[in-house]
């Protein structure tokens, strides 16, 4: 595979689902010694939407020794839950909103630039309509945030069938609450967090999806379909998805947010030739 289309982009590895054989602290050291700069995490305390000063600093150590920048982080997600994120539900209002300052400051202090806020799945019980508004308050309030330390907010469609109650299952939904929050701040730092895996799973045309939608993505994650494994062991075509997004005007880093397929991270980069894997 010839992946040089995506050489001006450099690439950023998502440390909460790549070297997760490892403990979370380890992990930064291991994308170092892989050739890796720049990583990105879900929320990595799990439900402790306030984590301890302790735990906040031996995070940042852990990057800083390693000489790894984080580049994007998840809000409170509770993914450890199988939940989809808490933007949208009533019952995790006060966690989501004392999170969205610890987290801004996190990510600040490591050099993050992109703050992610997964939408949260359907509640049974509860209006959409009223989960709808929730999560229009609680994404201006993150939008300000994110703002705030000079970063992005991105909004991310996941796919139907591992999120079946998760209501933006399309590009043309997330982009839908991007522009919305763009309106009610005017800050227009919402964007659209692309993971072509998720789109791909949903049977979305991906070369339509970059082409639409190019000035509203803020960042690109990649995993190829079916398995969610490292590219060249699906179908997806990256070396033209790639060229596609430098053609469609995107310079922003793209995330490896795969499964190795072996279970054995520093394995899978055989695709991604070493002097490409730093980021830009």
């Amino acid at each position: 595979m010839d992946v040089t289309a995506a050489a001006k982009h450099g690439f950023t590895v998502n440390l909460s689902i790549l070297f997760s054989e490892l403990p979370l602290l380890e992990r930064p050291a291991a994308a170092a010694a892989a050739g890796f700069t720049a990583a990105e995490l879900w929320w990595p305390f799990g439900t402790e939407h306030e984590p301890s000063r302790a735990e906040l600093d031996a995070l940042r150590k852990a990057f800083s020794d390693a000489g790894v920048r984080l580049t994007g982080l998840n809000l409170l997600d509770d993914l450890t839950q199988g939940a989809r994120g808490t933007v949208s539900v009533p019952s995790e209002k006060e966690r989501f909103r004392a999170n969205v300052p610890v987290a801004a400051e996190l990510a600040s202090s490591l050099g993050a630039t992109a703050l992610n806020a997964l939408y949260g799945n359907r509640v049974e019980g509860v209006d959409p309509a009223e989960q709808d508004a929730l999560a229009l308050e609680n994404l201006v309030l993150a939008a300000r945030a994110a703002h705030g330390i000079g970063a992005v907010l991105l909004i991310e469609a996941l796919n139907r069938t591992e999120s079946p109650d998760y209501p933006l299952v399309s590009a043309a939904a997330a982009v839908e609450v991007v522009d919305k929050v763009n309106a009610a701040t005017g800050l227009g730092n919402a964007k659209f967090l692309c993971d072509l895996y998720h789109l791909a799973m949903n049977g979305e045309d991906l070369a339509a999806v970059i082409d639409t939608h190019a000035d509203r993505i803020g960042h690109v994650q990649i995993a190829d379909n079916p398995g969610r494994n490292e590219p060249g062991t699906g179908g997806l075509d990256f070396e033209d998805l790639f060229a596609r997004l430098s053609a469609a005007g995107y310079t922003g880093s793209i995330g490896l947010e795969y499964r190795p397929s072996t279970g054995v991270s520093a394995d899978s980069f055989g695709w991604l030739p070493r002097e490409l894997r730093a980021a830009r």
